[in-house]
C-alpha cells in the first residue's frame, strides 16, 4: 500500500512518526460520453463567453463570483500566499470522547502507520485511546489545505479521520420540526417491537452493491458478443465503465481527455463539447 503522505503525530512532547494511506476507494461505475453513431469519445473544450473562441488549458485562470454576478480572477500566486504552512505535523490539540463527535462530521478515512522507530509511542497512543474512549482532534494540512480531523482507534490501527468544518454543516429547516406531534404509547411500543424483532448484529460484508454488479456483468457480456454489442456498448469500453471516480489523491492536474457522462445536457461552457450557445455574458475584474 502506497503512502500519499509522511509527517508526525504531535502533542505536547510527544511526536509520532507515521505515513498516512487511504483506508477507502470509490467503485461507483461511472460513464464516458461518447458519439451515439461511431462509439467516439466526447472530448472536453472550454470556450470564452467574451470573445467566443476556444482556450488552451494554460490560458484558464480562476475566477471567484460575487453576489452581483463579477468574476473576481484570483491567481495562482496569490492564493499561495494564503495557504497554511507545509508543515509535516498532525498538531493535536485536545482530546475528547470518541461519541461526542458527530459522525455527520467525518469526511475522508486514512489508515496511519507507525515509522519502525515510532511502534513503541503509537502502540502506546493507541492503546490510551481506547481505554479511555478518546479521540484526538487535530489539524492537518493535506494537498495545501488545512484539514480538521480526528484521530480514533479501529482494530489495531489509528486510523484518521479528515472532517468537514462546522459551518459547513447545512441547519434542517423543515416545516414538521415546527409542530410537535403527539406520539401514541401503543404504537410506539409496537414500532419499538418491530426494530427489536428486526435487529441484527451489523456485518458489513453482507451487504452488496447489486446495481454496480449488474453493469458490470452487462459491460462483461456485451465484450464477449452475448449482448447487444452495436454502438457506445463497444466504443465504450468495460475499461471506461468500470473506472472508479478519481480521488483527490489520484486526480490528474492537467485537463480532462474525455468527458463523463451526466444525467442532463451540460449547461456551463467547460462541460460542453462544443461552442455554447449565446449567454449573459459576465466581466471578470482583476483582484485588488
Amino acid at each position: 500500500m502506497r503512502a500519499m503522505w509522511k509527517g508526525a503525530i504531535s502533542f505536547g512532547l510527544v511526536s509520532i512518526t507515521v505515513r498516512v494511506h487511504a483506508a477507502t476507494e470509490e467503485r461507483t461505475i461511472r460513464f464516458r460520453q461518447v458519439h451515439r453513431a461511431d462509439g467516439g469519445r466526447i472530448s472536453i473544450r472550454r470556450f470564452c463567453d467574451d470573445c467566443d473562441r476556444e482556450v488552451a488549458y494554460e490560458d484558464v485562470a480562476k475566477g471567484y463570483e460575487v453576489d452581483d454576478g463579477r468574476l473576481v480572477v484570483v491567481d495562482d500566486e496569490e492564493l499561495a500566499g494564503l495557504r497554511p504552512a507545509m508543515v509535516r505535523t498532525i498538531e493535536v490539540g485536545q482530546f475528547v470522547r470518541t461519541d461526542e463527535i458527530d459522525p455527520i462530521l467525518y469526511d475522508r478515512t486514512y489508515f496511519l502507520e507507525p515509522d519502525d522507530v515510532a511502534v513503541l509511542p503509537y502502540t502506546l497512543l493507541r492503546d490510551a485511546l481506547r481505554d479511555s474512549r478518546r479521540a484526538a482532534l487535530a489539524r492537518v494540512a493535506l494537498r495545501q489545505v488545512e484539514r480538521l480531523a480526528a484521530i480514533r482507534v479501529r482494530g489495531d490501527m489509528l486510523m484518521l479521520h479528515t472532517m468537514i468544518w462546522p459551518d459547513e454543516l447545512r441547519v434542517p429547516e423543515f416545516p414538521f420540526l415546527a409542530a410537535p406531534v403527539a406520539v401514541p404509547a401503543p404504537e410506539l411500543a409496537r414500532t419499538i417491537s418491530l426494530v427489536d424483532a428486526m435487529t441484527e448484529r451489523f456485518d458489513p460484508g453482507g451487504q452488496r452493491d447489486d446495481y454496480r454488479a449488474a453493469v458490470l456483468e452487462l459491460v462483461a457480456a456485451k465484450i464477449g458478443g452475448a449482448g447487444d454489442a452495436g454502438g457506445a456498448g463497444d466504443a465504450g469500453g468495460a475499461g471506461d465503465a468500470a473506472e472508479p471516480e478519481r480521488t483527490e489523491d489520484t486526480r490528474a492536474a492537467g485537463p480532462p481527455a474525455t468527458a463523463e457522462a451526466q444525467p442532463a445536457p451540460p449547461t456551463t461552457a467547460e462541460a460542453q463539447p462544443g461552442p455554447p450557445a449565446t449567454s449573459r455574458r459576465r466581466r471578470a475584474t482583476k483582484a485588488a
